[in-house]
């Protein structure tokens, strides 16, 4: 009864009961912001009672959080696992490392690809440097958002206002002499950060390691991750790093070709 049940709302325009919950994921991860129920119905166009339960269903399951406000929705815990597995796929992932691979070869250091969690910059995967002298940040690592290259480029890709949110609740915890730690320097940093398409760790993080970080877009041109290299100091000085800024764009480029397949 039920796959006939499916057919009849095939066949009438409706979106199948088995997909309706998909589909409203889906739309919520489109948004790229917290979202009400009634926005995503605009494309789905399912009865009001019925687009509340499945928001409450996906709700109570952890696939949606409910924001701040009470009224709007954004991905839970299980919907960003989804997403980071989906990424590390064997078949994906076996491409993306060559890339990698191949980026790590041409500058002779180690590269990072970092997506953004809740807390910090996701070390999704990476691939070192021939050098016996370097920094260990294993996949898996969380690094902080506003003292490293990724985390600088995520944060200069958010909206004004959610960037201003923020910075006035984030706590930027020095760590090191070169950490910005004031507010209103480090919003200048990422306006600087947007304007010239990628983001800088000049000893910020760690001592005596510098980093530089380019994003990786969507077809919409919004940040799914962040493409890096990383290196000791004392071999490359953050305007050495700058100067691989074109293979490091191409690489990024090839990439989101990879993820948007």
């Amino acid at each position: 009864m039920a796959i006939a049940d499916d057919i009849n709302e095939e066949s009438s325009g409706q979106i199948p009961t088995n997909l309706r919950l998909l589909l409203l994921l889906e739309e919520v991860a489109k948004v790229g912001v917290p979202v009400t129920p009634s926005v995503v119905n605009e494309a789905l166009g399912l009865p009001k009672p019925t687009i509340h339960r499945l928001f409450a269903t996906a709700e109570a399951e952890g696939f949606l959080q409910r924001d701040i406000d009470g009224r709007s929705y954004s991905p839970g815990r299980r919907m960003r696992l989804l997403s980071i597995n989906t990424l590390s796929s064997e078949r994906v992932r076996t491409v993306r490392l060559a890339v990698l691979k191949s980026l790590a070869v041409a500058v002779g250091e180690t590269c990072n690809l970092a997506i953004p969690e809740r807390e910090g910059m996701f070390y999704l995967d990476r691939v070192e440097t021939h050098w016996p002298l370097r920094i260990q940040l294993p996949v898996g690592t969380q690094v902080p958002f506003h003292c490293t290259a990724s985390g600088k480029m995520y944060l200069s890709t958010l909206r004004t206002d959610y960037l201003e949110r923020f910075l006035k609740n984030y706590a930027l915890e020095k760590q090191t002499d070169k950490t910005i730690t004031d507010p209103a320097k480090l919003q200048a940093e990422l306006e600087i950060t947007r304007e010239r398409g990628y983001a800088t760790d000049n000893e910020e993080f760690m001592t005596g390691m510098t980093a530089i970080a380019v994003p990786i877009l969507d077809n919409r041109g919004r940040l799914l991750s962040t493409l890096s290299i990383h290196a000791p100091e004392q071999r490359r000085h953050l305007p050495d790093l700058v100067e691989y800024l074109i293979p490091l764009r191409k690489a990024a480029t090839e990439l989101a070709a990879i993820v948007g397949r």
